[in-house]
């Protein structure tokens, strides 16, 4: 008998309705759609428009999909945990919050704040509560309102990003299925090339931050770049060595979807077939800590139950890591 592993027993996304395209994009900063798409392989992005709307209700619509498609009373949702660098306000968290506002009223909610690499770090925790008997069903849910933190004047960032995410249901499983290993790494250093500089206890918010566009992500691309690269392919592949797995014995490659170029490379580097790999950042950009579980969820039709995956994500800070599991159910 295997021991108690936590299943994926199922995903759900969201994304705004308002898209915004590179062709929009051409209006109002100096680029062109065939720059964006030569060097980010993105296409449009959606943008969370509705006032008075935030994160939290994009997580909410999250959280509602899980629920209906698992046939879950909101009451029997024992944790929630949101990965976002978005969240309504500093504090109380958002994860409570989304919690509140689909019913959940005998669970507890709290956020993770590791950027891109959110969700999988959250994936990882919430598997945790699973394996030690502690819950019995966790949601995870990785979602981020981009648009309220970038610069539309800077073409070097609002052509990345977008709003959105996804989420998954995390139950005990004893087939062998569900989150089997992670590897995970982080290195503070990296915080000087990715980074919002004002609105924390370092620089709090006052007139001069605001006017010094100092609420507005800012990035130093090829250090990123090259950090992502390194970080995601080599924490995968001591999965795969410390897992005693193949290349082909893998069936998906789910990376962050950061930047075309990054996801290739990344492939390359593993020598992984790039028909095997998940992208999909041509339609929603870079979501940060959405962009793994909006992958699964438009991927979910072509997984079969027992497909081993790997995931992996790089994010400021800087944190990076993969995860290796195997998938519960036939999609």
């Amino acid at each position: 008998m295997e021991g108690i592993k936590a299943a994926i027993t199922c995903v759900s996304s969201y994304v705004p309705d308002s898209v915004l395209t590179n062709k929009d994009l051409e209006k109002i900063v100096d680029t062109t759609d065939e720059w964006i798409s030569t060097r980010t392989g993105i296409k449009e992005r959606h943008i969370l428009k509705e006032k008075g709307k935030a994160t939290s209700d994009m997580g909410a619509e999250i959280l509602k999909k899980i629920l209906e498609k698992s046939g879950t009373d909101p009451d029997d949702i024992d944790l929630l945990i949101c990965a976002t660098v978005t969240g309504d306000m500093v504090f109380p968290d958002t994860a409570n919050t989304i919690m509140d506002k689909c019913g959940c009223n005998n669970g507890y909610g709290y956020d993770i704040s590791a950027a891109c690499s959110g969700f999988l770090f959250g994936l990882t925790t919430g598997a945790k509560f699973i394996e030690s008997g502690a819950h019995k069903k966790v949601v995870v849910i990785g979602v981020d309102m981009m648009s309220s933190i970038i610069d539309y004047t800077d073409r070097t960032t609002c052509i990345i990003f977008g709003d959105g995410g996804g989420g998954v249901l995390l139950e005990p499983s004893q087939d062998g299925n569900g989150v089997i290993d992670s590897v995970f790494r982080g290195d503070g250093s990296g915080r000087r090339f990715l980074h919002l500089k004002a609105g924390g206890s370092l620089n709090p918010a006052t007139v001069e931050t605001v006017m010094a566009k100092q609420h507005y992500v800012f990035q130093d691309g090829r250090p990123v770049f090259k950090a992502a690269v390194m970080g995601m392919s080599e924490t995968a592949q001591q999965l795969l060595s410390r897992n005693n797995l193949q290349m082909d014995e893998i069936q998906w490659l789910v990376p962050h979807q950061a930047n075309m170029r990054i996801i290739k490379s990344v492939a390359d580097m593993m020598d992984f077939p790039m028909e095997r790999v998940m992208v999909n950042i041509q339609n929603y950009g870079n979501t940060t800590a959405g962009t793994l579980p909006l992958c699964l969820a438009d991927y979910e039709s072509q997984l079969r139950k027992g497909d081993r995956i790997i995931l992996t994500a790089f994010g400021g800070g800087f944190t990076w890591g993969s995860t290796y599991l195997r998938w519960a159910y036939d999609g």
